[in-house]
């Protein structure tokens, strides 16, 4: 830890006054840094694969680009820490959640070529696959299933977490999938990629914030599925949402096949206790 601090001081041309842990999060460890003229950053450190923070920082940036919702600014990125900008947070307005389901909604304009992204990323702790083969890049149906469906169940079955009543669920799953996702606006757009509710905060002035991305170009809806995998934000959220950028015939019907990818990765991440909730997700398309 000394060695990071030396190297953001050097950075910064002045001395760190206090440093203060930050403690919720179980992916990196967490620090305010005060410096000695009263400036704060964010400072993450200790995670064990080396591009975890290189990739959290492009996600960061990407989603600056489209220029809609606040996110930190990257201010040094190496593979053994991250320094963002601090954000100092605050009470959510009255309006806060009515304003995010706007801006996110715009955010949800911003368009890529092709789905995916230049560079594989995580998702939590487990790797997420976003660079897509030829036949995966314009077929959102391919690349949803393939690169985080299929991606996520064999993981599981990999590491002994599945069970013969999930494996034969799956494979009705993989015969169905054409039907389940058939829409006409599955367009590439920016997604955070992860959001929920300890992922977003509001700033000192009430403003939405964008925190921890999983950034990937995808069908917008299964950005807004995320958000309800833990019980969903305030209805007004989604009203804003649904009045800037009306979601298409069928929404709530596919709701649950993209909440299906952030369960099989949580059953990879912790394990038997969220199998019965994966396959209750999959018997619903059966």
């Amino acid at each position: 830890m000394q060695n990071i601090i030396e190297k953001v001081e050097d950075w910064a041309a002045e001395k760190i006054k206090e440093n203060k842990p930050i403690y919720g999060g179980d992916i990196a460890q967490s620090h305010v840094l005060i410096f000695e003229s009263g400036r704060k950053y964010f400072l993450k450190s200790g995670v064990y694969n080396d591009r975890m923070f290189p990739t959290e920082a492009n996600s960061l940036i990407e989603l600056s680009r489209s220029n809609t919702i606040r996110v930190p600014r990257v201010l040094i990125v190496e593979p053994e820490f991250l320094l963002i900008e601090y954000i100092e947070p605050g009470q959510k307005v009255s309006s806060f959640f009515e304003e995010f389901g706007r801006q996110f909604a715009e955010m949800h304009h911003f368009k890529a070529k092709y789905f995916g992204l230049f560079e594989d990323n995580f998702i939590g702790h487990t790797p997420q696959q976003n660079i897509p083969q030829s036949n995966q890049a314009t077929n959102w149906t391919k690349f949803y299933f393939e690169k985080r469906l299929l991606f996520q169940f064999k993981l599981a079955e990999s590491r002994g977490l599945s069970s013969s009543f999930l494996n034969n669920s799956f494979k009705l799953l993989e015969n169905k999938i054409e039907s389940i996702l058939k829409t006409d606006d599955a367009l590439p757009v920016l997604l955070h990629g992860d959001l929920w509710s300890g992922n977003y905060l509001a700033d000192k002035n009430g403003n939405p914030v964008l925190i921890d991305p999983a950034v990937y170009y995808g069908h917008r809806e299964a950005d807004l599925a995320m958000t309800k995998v833990f019980g969903g934000f305030s209805p007004s959220f989604y009203s804003a949402y649904d009045e800037a950028f009306p979601l298409a015939d069928g929404y709530e019907y596919r709701e649950n096949i993209y909440k299906l990818y952030h369960i099989l990765n949580h059953l990879n991440l912790f394990g038997m206790s969220y199998q019965a909730q994966a396959v209750n997700l999959i018997q619903r398309y059966l």
